[in-house]
């Protein structure tokens, strides 16, 4: 840190040409990419404004350090060469002159190699991330944008951050898409290509990208922008806010707009959550919505998706879901959600707030979530869970969700032992080389026999614990499809600060941080009464960075 804090200082001397100071306010003449902010947890957060040439153009708040910072943040300004940002700051004026510019962020020599960065899950460089938004394909590439704070690792100044990705693994993080404006900060929500024009932005033969997102001031209000450069660059509506919440509801609590194109009735659909469930509206452009109906029962971040069943497309069901791994089967009409009976769950733990990929060309349904973990000691907060692929299976109890990790992560996996027909003590013998791998992935299928309960331990920790007598997987009720078999398989992903686990082929799965015993000398180890390892397969991971 001390070779950094020199780093500035011979960085802010030498750009003293293009950079003015008063008190509580700087003048900086951008030409580099990066403006460097030094971040500590020791401040209050205070307000601090951008202006571009005199202009306001962005709020946040920023602990911002006077002396020794415990990480670093940073604003994209590349667009902004030639131009002059006066920064204004409410706080310290010795912390606000620490601020300076580079080409580089501060700690790039450490970027995506820090001890707690998870190496196959997309986190940001610097600062909070939560819901993924805006999950859209276009032209070859996968967009993620997502909730991010980029001036703190803790929850504000709610921003959509943007990756792209050619293959749902390998992520180019992005400058920020979306900023706080008058209406408030970004909040949750979808973005869809209009290819027919509707809403009157395309340009040529260029189709606009479209967000729908809640801008949330003193009151929640939903809103658009447009993107004629495959969202690097958004431009908002001037007729914003799209839905005022003036309606029947009259709530606060109105977020996280879900879009998407009903060809049978040539219109938009909204999904919008609002107080104790999902509302449908309905819109020829995009601009002006209709409110249709409403269902109960759920909790932010809505989804509303047709699936085949086994495959078959002349059987297929709507799928409603929430943020919390909830959903409801039924049937949609473009305007009403009718549900068969009431809620299942496909998924718990770690993941929140799931969205699914609008666009896709190969008729694949695939969902990120919101991995709710920290990272100890990290500049960032926050992650993407794995991109999984839901279908709809035919089970003992009727058409349910099942949820895998894509193809596409495969390429990640080395295999690097493949066993069968193991007693407990051989497995946990042959895991022993394993035991300092700081990502893996394990396949398992493994025989109750006598043991009323059994499991999978991770240095203490237990990644499966399946009690026989009260039906539960991890303290949840689990019943395998063919109790008679005995048989439980899991497919197990560990990642640095991270653990996902998906049960019997993807009908139900759970994530946990990875958090294992530091005394525990055990390793990774089978535990259970007499019970059978049936197969064993393990893999080293590759970094997607």
């Amino acid at each position: 840190m001390k070779s950094l804090v020199s780093k500035t200082l011979t960085i802010s001397l030498f750009l003293l040409a293009s950079f003015s100071i008063s008190a509580g306010e700087i003048k900086i003449k951008i030409n580099k990419k990066y403006l460097n902010f030094p971040v500590s947890h020791k401040e209050d957060r205070q307000r601090m404004i951008f202006k571009t040439d005199g202009k306001p153009d962005l709020s946040v708040v920023i602990r911002l350090a006077p002396e020794e910072a415990d990480y670093w943040v940073f604003k994209d300004v590349s667009d902004l060469k030639g131009k002059t940002v006066t920064i204004t700051y409410n706080g310290s004026d010795k912390a606000l002159n620490r601020i300076y510019q580079d080409d580089i962020i501060a700690g790039q020599d450490s970027l995506y190699k820090e001890k707690n960065r998870p190496q196959f899950h997309f986190t940001t460089r610097r600062g909070w991330i939560n819901d993924p938004n805006g999950l859209v394909y276009y032209d070859g590439e996968y967009h993620l944008f997502y909730q991010h704070n980029p001036y703190e690792r803790e929850w504000e100044n709610m921003h959509w951050g943007h990756a792209v990705s050619k293959d749902l693994i390998h992520w180019e993080e992005l400058p920020d898409a979306l900023y706080p404006d008058h209406l408030g900060g970004m909040f949750s929500g979808s973005a869809v290509i209009d290819y027919d024009n509707t809403a009157g932005y395309n340009k040529g033969k260029t189709p606009a990208m479209i967000a729908a997102y809640t801008a949330a001031g003193d009151k929640q209000v939903q809103c658009i922008a447009y993107s004629l450069d495959k969202g690097r660059t958004f431009t908002k509506y001037t007729g914003n806010p799209v839905i005022d919440s003036k309606h029947i509801w009259n709530s606060q609590d109105t977020r996280d707009p879900k879009v998407f194109w009903y060809k049978p009735g040539k219109h938009w659909v909204m999904v919008l959550n609002e107080r104790d469930g999902h509302s449908i509206y309905t819109s020829p452009n995009l601009k002006d919505w209709k409110y249709e109906s409403h269902v109960t029962g759920f909790w932010e971040c809505p989804e509303l998706f047709e699936l085949p069943i086994d495959g078959n497309p002349a059987n297929t069901k709507w799928v409603m879901y929430g943020a919390t791994g909830t959903y409801m089967l039924g049937s949609f009409d473009g305007k009403v959600f009718t549900p068969e009976k009431g809620k299942y769950q496909y998924t718990t733990g770690l993941i929140y707030a799931a969205q699914t990929i609008t666009n896709m060309t190969d008729g694949r349904r695939v969902q990120i979530g919101w991995g709710r973990v920290s990272h100890p000691g990290m500049p960032f907060n926050g992650m993407m869970c794995l991109p999984t692929e839901l279908t709809l299976r035919t089970t003992k109890e009727g058409p349910r969700l099942f949820n895998v990790p894509v193809k596409e992560t495969e390429q990640l996996f080395t295999p690097a032992g493949n066993w069968t027909s193991l007693t407990t003590d051989k497995a946990n013998e042959l895991l022993k080389e394993f035991y300092s791998a700081d990502c893996l992935r394990i396949k398992t299928k493994f025989k109750l026999s006598h043991a009323t309960s059994a499991g999978f331990n991770l240095f203490g920790q237990k990644i499966i614990d399946y009690d026989m007598n009260s039906n539960t997987i991890n303290g949840r009720f689990y019943s395998p499809e063919d109790m008679t078999s005995m048989e439980l398989s899991a497919d197990i992903y560990i990642d640095r600060t991270t653990i996902e686990v998906f049960i019997d082929g993807g009908v139900y799965s759970y994530s946990m941080g990875r958090r294992p015993d530091s005394n525990n000398k055990e390793g990774l180890h089978f535990w259970g009464h007499n019970i059978d390892i049936k197969n064993l397969e393990v893999f080293k991971v590759k970094s997607i960075w």
